[in-house]
């Protein structure tokens, strides 16, 4: 199992995996082709993939803002859960989340999501229940 850094050449295989993953919420623009480069230009040392054999079996997408990180779109090949993979690539971005001066990182997950609120809670993240999260659409297309 390997570690890897994404690069907009893993997109097809990344996407493939997140929209057959239950529980992700997909937009049209940011989860692109487009979208996705312009990301890793912006964020180009925390984003990363799971590899077995030649086979891209993890992804984690996660940016910052100098100040905060957030972690988007996390997801393991079902067949190859409960083997730490999903462990590894967040101890991963942690790491380089550190080494960049990060000292917060926050995610959204749907409550009704149970995966992967299970998956985040057995990582030690907490849940919140003093925040109301607010979203407004600039592009209906999206």
């Amino acid at each position: 199992m390997e570690i890897l850094e994404m690069k907009i050449s893993n997109y097809e295989e990344v996407f493939k995996l997140w929209t057959s993953t239950a529980g992700m919420g997909m937009r049209n623009l940011d989860d692109s082709k487009e979208g996705i480069s312009k990301f890793l230009k912006r964020n180009p040392t925390t984003n990363f993939i799971a590899m077995d054999n030649c086979k891209m079996v993890g992804v984690i997408l996660c940016g910052h803002d100098g100040r905060r990180a957030y972690i988007y779109h996390t997801a393991v090949d079902e067949k190859y859960r409960g083997k730490g993979i999903g462990k590894k690539l967040v101890d991963k971005v942690m790491e380089t989340l550190k080494q960049e001066g990060i000292n917060k990182a926050a995610l959204v997950v749907f409550s009704n999501n149970e995966i992967g609120n299970g998956f985040w809670s057995s990582t030690g993240w907490e849940r919140r229940e003093d925040l109301n999260y607010y979203n407004l659409s600039l592009n209906n297309e999206n």
